[in-house]
């Protein structure tokens, strides 16, 4: 999948990433914080959501407050790599709510996944039932994280680039 990157200038980062910290800001307190009038800015992100830079909006929930607090790196190793197979295994990954997070990389292994459930008996099963039945996998590997020193969006070095 190839994009075309969308060219941004100061006024268009500093947006990003002030709506990246607080998405449900008013188009007036975000303008005052850009240094634009509330007319200018809006039509920044009317375009910046017209052209796919801004994909949605949404609630940021705390998984630990909901008892999602085990989190598990997986390396996948797949019997397949050729396009089909790929296509096969990222759409049942897809469908997989467990993972939040699925990654193909450039190593030994094929995908890497972030796998977040309730407990260490929780991952067993959606790694057994879910992942394991995964088309064309091979095997896996587990990794347990025992704790999130920073996740971030992608807000983190937007205001410095360019």
């Amino acid at each position: 999948m190839r994009y075309d990157f969308f060219e941004l200038d100061r006024f268009d980062r500093s947006m990003l990433a002030i709506l990246a910290e607080d998405g449900r800001i008013s188009v007036a307190d975000l303008a005052r914080r850009i240094g634009l009038s509330k007319s200018p800015t809006q039509a920044r992100l009317k375009r910046l959501e017209a052209e796919g830079v801004i994909k949605g909006y949404r609630a940021i929930l705390d998984p630990i407050r909901l008892g999602l607090d085990h989190v598990a790196f997986v390396e996948v190793r797949l019997t397949d790599t050729r396009e089909k197979a790929l296509s096969n295994f990222n759409d049942a990954v897809r469908r997989i709510p467990e993972i939040e997070q699925a990654h193909m990389i450039a190593s030994n292994f094929d995908y890497l996944l972030k796998v977040r459930t309730g407990s260490m008996s929780e991952y067993r099963a959606v790694l057994a039932e879910k992942i394991s039945s995964l088309p064309h996998v091979a095997s896996t590997s587990t990794f347990v994280a025992m704790e999130a020193v920073k996740e971030t969006g992608v807000s983190g070095g937007l205001e410095s680039k360019g």
